[in-house]
């Protein structure tokens, strides 16, 4: 274990690994959860330890969500549904369009293209392209 840093505190040694360069095992537990987050069903190790990890189910966001993580308006998100340009994954018993983790990389994407000046007929062509390939 290595020598203690003036001005640390003791317990900061806790926080180092010597295989791991000095970084910070907190940051490695959270880049293992979310590599086990990609894998689903798969093994995750901590600190020497290897357990099972379930299957973290697939995120489903309502418009709202949508707007929130995204900065995009709620008929900006609605236009662009019924251009086509977003697909809902499914609906909820009372109505509610359910969008799954990709819509936020599609946004991206459009917001991409429309800052090239792009118009929403190249963009939606582009989309119908890249979707049936």
């Amino acid at each position: 274990m290595p020598a203690p840093v003036a001005n640390e505190s003791p317990d900061a040694n806790l926080f180092r690994s010597s295989e791991g360069g000095g970084r910070n095992p907190r940051a490695s537990a959270a880049t293992a959860s979310s590599e086990a987050r990609t894998n689903r069903g798969a093994e995750q190790t901590i600190h020497g330890f290897t357990r099972r990890v379930r299957p973290i189910p697939p995120k489903l966001y309502r418009i709202g969500e949508l707007v929130e993580y995204s900065g995009v308006s709620r008929q900006t998100i609605h236009n662009y549904t019924t251009m086509g340009l977003l697909t809902e994954s499914r609906w909820t018993e009372g109505g509610h369009r359910l969008y799954d983790e990709t819509v936020f990389e599609r946004l991206d994407r459009i917001a991409g293209l429309r800052a090239q000046r792009k118009s929403l007929e190249f963009i939606r062509t582009y989309f119908t392209r890249l979707d049936s390939q």
